[in-house]
Parts: C-alpha cells; sequence; structure tokens
C-alpha cells in the first residue's frame, strides 16, 4: 500500500475553522484526522502540502519511520504550525493503518483498558453574561449529565487585574459552585493572562471555590513563572495545551511545574507522542488531561488514548456546537448520566466524513480574540448539543436547554 495524496478541507465552526487532513491510498483506503489551529488555518494547510511531497509513494502503515524521517529532515522544526500538520499526519497514518486490519485505533495502541472516560464541559457557558445566566447554564449542563465544567471567568485580562474586578470576575465561579453544589468538579481557564503576582493572588482567590486546576495561569513559555505560581498557589495548576512535542513538556514535568498536564494530539505529535508524554507525566505521578475543545477527529484520537492510558483522568470536550456539527461526520457520541463519555469501538478512529456537508460551510475568517472580547460572548447561532444519551436517560438536550440567558 502507498500513499497518493494528501489534502485538507476546511469547515466554518462559527469560534474557528475545522481543518480535516485526507491521507489517500493507492489500494482505496482513506486516513483521515484533524488538523484545525485557531486563526492559522491557512498556514496549516500550506504545512500540509510541503508534507505532501515528503511522503507519497511511501507505505502509510510504517508509521513510525515516515514520521521520524518527515520531522528529521525538515530544517525547520517544532511550533504550532509545523507541529499541527505533522500531528494530523501521524494520526491519518494509525487511522488508515487499523482501517487495513480492521480494528480500532486503540487495538494497535496495546488495548483499551477502560470503556468510558471522565469529561468536562466546555462551551457550556456560550452566550452567558450575568452571573445567574452561568448559573443557570451550569444547572442545565449538569442535568444533561455533565459532571464537569470549565470556563475562562476572566474577560479580557491581560497580566494584571484589579482587585475590584477581580471581585466582579469571580462573581460567575460563585454563582455556578452555588449552583450546582461541591458534587461537580470546576476548572478554571486562564489563557496564560496573568504575570506571576497576579496569578498568585487570583489562584489564592479561587481557593474557596475548590476548582480541580486553574489552568494556564501565565504565559506558556514562562516555565519559570509556572514553576513560581504553583509553588504559592493553594489549587492545582494545570498547562500544556501550547508546548509541542516531548521537547516542551519534559523540562515542565521534570520542574514540577504542573500537576495536571494538557497535551493536545492535533498539536504535539499525535497519537504515539502523547503516549509518550503520558509515560513522562506517570513517571512524576502527575494525570493527564489532555487539551480538546475541537471537532470530531480531535475527540476520536483522544478517546482512543483514553482507552489505553493509565493516568487518563479528564475528557475535555465541547457541551454545545454548530448545528452542522453533526452533518460533517458520522460522529455519534454517548455521554452517560455520570459524565463519563463511552469510547467508540469504530475501525480506526470511527469517523468518515461527510465532504457534500463540509462544502456547505466553508472557510470563515475567525482572528482569535482573547485579549479583546469576552470569551463567554461567543456563541454559535443555533447552537446545539451533538450528543447521544444512554438508553433510558431522558431526551437530548436542546439549545435552549443549555444556552438559557
Amino acid at each position: 500500500m502507498k500513499i497518493i495524496s494528501l489534502d485538507t478541507v476546511t469547515v466554518d465552526f462559527y469560534r474557528t475553522n475545522l481543518v480535516f487532513l485526507r491521507l489517500v491510498t493507492d489500494e482505496g483506503l482513506t486516513g483521515v484526522a484533524e488538523a484545525t489551529l485557531e486563526g492559522q488555518e491557512l498556514a496549516v494547510q500550506g504545512a500540509v502540502r510541503v508534507l505532501e511531497q515528503a511522503v507519497v509513494g511511501k507505505d502509510p502503515t510504517r508509521i513510525t519511520q515516515l514520521v521520524y524521517e518527515v520531522a528529521r529532515d525538515a530544517y525547520w522544526r517544532g511550533g504550532p504550525v509545523t507541529g499541527t500538520a505533522l500531528s494530523a499526519l501521524e494520526m491519518a497514518l494509525w487511522d488508515v493503518s487499523s482501517r487495513a486490519l480492521g480494528v480500532p485505533v486503540h487495538r494497535m495502541l496495546g488495548g483499551a483498558i477502560r470503556d468510558r472516560v471522565r469529561a468536562y464541559a466546555n462551551g457550556w457557558f456560550s452566550g452567558a453574561a450575568r452571573p445567574e445566566d452561568f448559573a443557570d447554564a451550569a444547572v442545565a449542563t449538569v442535568g444533561a449529565g455533565f459532571r464537569g465544567l470549565k470556563w475562562d471567568p476572566f474577560e479580557a485580562a491581560d497580566l494584571y487585574v484589579t482587585d475590584r474586578d477581580l471581585d466582579r470576575m469571580l462573581e460567575s465561579v460563585a454563582a455556578v459552585r452555588d449552583a450546582v453544589g461541591s458534587d461537580v468538579e470546576l476548572f478554571v481557564e486562564g489563557h496564560g493572562r496573568f504575570d506571576v503576582p497576579t496569578a498568585i493572588r487570583v489562584a489564592r482567590r479561587l481557593e474557596q471555590f475548590n476548582p480541580v486546576f486553574f489552568e494556564e495561569p501565565c504565559p506558556p513559555e514562562g516555565i519559570d513563572a509556572m514553576i513560581e505560581i504553583r509553588r504559592h498557589s493553594p489549587v492545582a495548576i494545570a498547562a500544556g495545551e501550547r508546548w509541542y512535542g516531548r521537547q516542551g513538556f519534559v523540562p515542565a514535568l521534570e520542574r514540577g511545574a504542573v500537576d495536571f498536564v494538557q497535551p493536545d494530539v492535533t498539536h504535539a505529535g499525535g497519537l504515539l507522542e502523547l503516549s509518550f508524554i503520558s509515560t513522562l507525566a506517570a513517571h512524576h505521578f502527575v494525570p493527564f488531561a489532555p487539551h480538546n475543545p475541537s471537532g470530531p477527529l480531535s475527540t476520536a484520537a483522544t478517546l482512543q488514548l483514553g482507552a489505553t492510558l493509565p493516568n487518563f483522568r479528564y475528557l475535555e470536550i465541547m457541551a454545545v456546537d454548530v448545528p452542522w456539527r453533526a452533518d460533517v461526520s458520522n460522529e455519534d457520541l454517548v455521554l452517560t448520566p455520570e459524565g463519563d463519555v463511552m469510547i467508540p469501538d469504530g475501525v480506526g478512529l470511527g469517523i468518515d466524513l461527510d465532504l457534500d456537508a463540509i462544502a456547505e460551510h466553508p472557510y470563515v475568517p475567525h482572528p482569535m480574540a482573547l485579549f479583546r472580547d469576552t470569551v463567554a460572548d461567543i456563541r454559535p447561532p443555533d447552537a446545539c448539543s451533538y450528543f447521544n444519551r444512554t438508553p433510558g436517560s431522558g431526551p437530548a438536550l436542546t439549545a435552549d436547554d443549555l444556552l438559557a440567558s
């Protein structure tokens, strides 16, 4: 079997564009993967075109050799664009190789050790403005089966925030905690906003709400800063979504910068590299909670890892998305009433794309605006849940259920 083409297609997802990679072979098998990189979609498409020149004619089942040689032969290495393109190539190689054997990817990664993973919801807060809006949306999301909620309450803060502004920002955290009670896990996103003294002050204020972790409290390139924040923080620190490959994680783990490690399978090197990073984390007894506020193929790949990695702790996933998410692929996720997502058992990554449906939602620029707009203001039109429920667990969610405001 030989690779005959490598290309990408994009689909507008309101807050970003999903980039899907397609690897076609001469035996009629096609492997698919996700190469979504918010705000850099066109750059990733260019990087994939460069990769195509290197892999056409090669055997897609020789995954380790092919990925090693492509990475080795590149003069410019690392970074989000190259990392995302290479990660997608690696995942597509696993997908097509597993399809050739008729097994799920996790069978090739050592076999499943669990059939479900604990999930926490992202995106559930979309459209919320007042603390009571966040509380209403949180209650609805918990009613849908989620037992964990994550959001960034810090508006457009940049390095520093006054006590008065912080008081206002934390009102939504207090409202959510009061609304859902102590049994629901809260995860607070920082998006790399704060300098060291501000992050420490914010972390101390967050302690009263008992969050599972405070994510990216400072810019991700600041390992020394993160170490200092963790040393003074009464809540756990998480990071890793903007680190690429093992070289980004070794110093953070060796120096004790994080309590939870969060690589993204679409950026940090793909399935085998994330398995290696998981092993590094396990050596330091650090739980694995990969970043994944993404599309169906990123979620599918992350779930394959969830099946196989002993220290896999949480799956991040969007609670709601654009209404055409269900049209662009055969994604069929099941959320249990206990807050777990079942691991699919389909062949390969288990995802087939509908190119006609994708073509109905072409690329639209979506610049990132973390330091200009309030994140919660981003609300997809006619947003809806795309989860199936277990039999007898009640009706599927509607947009109104999750986006009360």
